[in-house]
C-alpha cells in the first residue's frame, strides 16, 4: 500500500462526494495503491450513509463511524490504527486541503526521507477574526517547541508509517504530532507550502474551544520533557523547595540559640513570620516530592483513554 489518506469529518456530507471523488482522480492518474479512511466523528447530519453509499463505488474507501463526537485526535488515532500504507497523509473533510498535493507529500517522504511534512497555508482564504490567533499561536508553539513549523494548525500533514504507529493522540493533541514525533525520535521535520481552497459546503468548526490549545501546549511539552520520568520534574522541585525551607528554619534557629549563648533576649522563633514561609516551603516541598513518587508508581496513560464505541464500519 503506497498511500493511506485519513479523512476525519463531522457533519460534511455535501462535500464528501467531491472530496473522493478527487482523491480517486488523483491516486489513479498517478498509479498510486491507496486506501482512504473516513472516520465519522458523530455527524448529526447524513455523512455516514454518504460514506456508506460511496463504498459502493469506490473499492479503496473504508469507513469508520463513532457513537459520538468524540474530537478530532479520537478521528486521526482509530485511522492511524487502521492504516496500511507506507505512507499516511491526512487531510480535512471541508475540500479546503487539496488531493493534488499528495505526490509531493509522498515524494518528501520517500524520496527525500523526511518523517513528517507539515501543510504550510501561506495563503489562506479565512477571515482575520480566525487568520490573527492562528498566527500567534504558531508563533508561541515555535518558540516553545523550537520546531520551525508556520503552520501547526493545517490538516494536511504527511507522516511516515512508522511515526503514526510510534505515537499515541488523544484529547486535543493532534496539533502537537511534530512534537510528539520529536519526543519519539523523529526529528526529519519537513515543510511544504499548500494550496488552500475556500471553503464550499457547511460552515468553519474554529471556535472559542480553539483555546484549549494553549493549555495542550503546556500539557505537551510536560509530558515530552517529564512525561515518563515525573520524579525528575516534581521531586527536583520539591527537593529544592523543602531544602530551602529547612535551611531557613535552621537559621532562625541558630539566631535564636547565638542570642540565648550571648545573653540577649530573643524574640520567639515562632513569632517571626520567616518561619512560616519556611515551614509552608518544607511542607509544600513534601508534597511535590510525594507526587513526583506517586507518579512513578501510576503510568501516565490509563488503559482506557483510547477505547473510543465505533458505531458501524466498512
Amino acid at each position: 500500500m503506497d498511500i493511506s489518506i485519513i479523512v476525519p469529518l463531522y457533519n460534511e456530507e455535501e462535500s464528501l462526494p467531491e472530496l473522493m471523488a478527487w482523491i480517486n482522480e488523483v491516486m489513479t492518474k498517478n498509479n498510486y495503491k491507496y486506501e482512504v479512511i473516513m472516520v465519522d466523528d458523530g455527524s448529526r447530519d447524513k455523512s455516514w450513509q454518504v460514506v456508506l453509499d460511496l463504498k459502493t463505488k469506490y473499492s479503496s474507501l473504508k469507513g469508520l463511524k463513532f457513537q459520538r463526537n468524540y474530537g478530532k485526535s479520537a478521528a486521526l488515532h482509530t485511522g492511524f490504527q487502521e492504516a496500511k500504507g507506507d505512507v499516511v497523509i491526512t487531510m480535512d473533510a471541508d475540500l479546503q486541503d487539496s488531493p493534488e498535493e499528495a505526490p509531493e507529500l509522498h515524494r518528501m517522504i520517500t524520496v527525500d526521507g523526511f518523517d513528517i511534512v507539515s501543510g504550510w497555508k501561506k495563503k489562506r482564504h479565512d477571515p482575520i477574526s480566525k487568520r490573527f490567533p492562528s498566527k500567534i499561536y504558531n508563533r508561541l508553539v515555535r518558540m516553545v517547541t523550537g520546531i520551525k513549523l508556520h503552520d501547526f494548525n493545517c490538516g494536511l500533514k504527511a507522516y511516515r508509517r512508522d511515526v503514526v504507529k510510534s505515537i499515541e493522540v488523544y484529547g486535543d493533541m493532534h496539533r502537537y504530532m511534530p512534537v510528539m514525533a520529536k519526543a519519539a525520535g523523529f526529528k526529519n521535520i519537513g515543510e511544504k507550502v499548500v494550496e488552500h481552497q475556500a471553503r464550499k459546503f457547511g460552515v468553519s468548526k474554529f471556535g472559542f474551544g480553539r483555546a484549549r490549545g494553549m493549555l495542550d501546549l503546556l500539557t505537551i511539552t510536560f509530558i515530552s520533557g517529564f512525561g515518563k520520568k515525573p520524579m525528575q520534574f516534581f521531586g527536583t522541585l520539591g527537593t529544592l523547595m523543602f531544602f530551602a525551607g529547612l535551611i531557613a528554619a535552621g537559621w532562625l534557629g541558630a539566631e535564636k540559640l547565638i542570642s540565648m549563648w550571648q545573653g540577649l533576649k530573643a524574640p520567639l522563633v515562632t513569632s517571626s513570620p520567616y518561619f512560616y514561609i519556611a515551614l509552608t516551603s518544607m511542607i509544600i516541598g513534601a508534597q511535590m516530592f510525594l507526587a513526583g513518587f506517586l507518579g512513578e508508581l501510576i503510568s501516565r496513560s490509563s488503559s482506557d483513554r483510547n477505547n473510543y464505541r465505533i458505531e458501524d464500519k466498512v
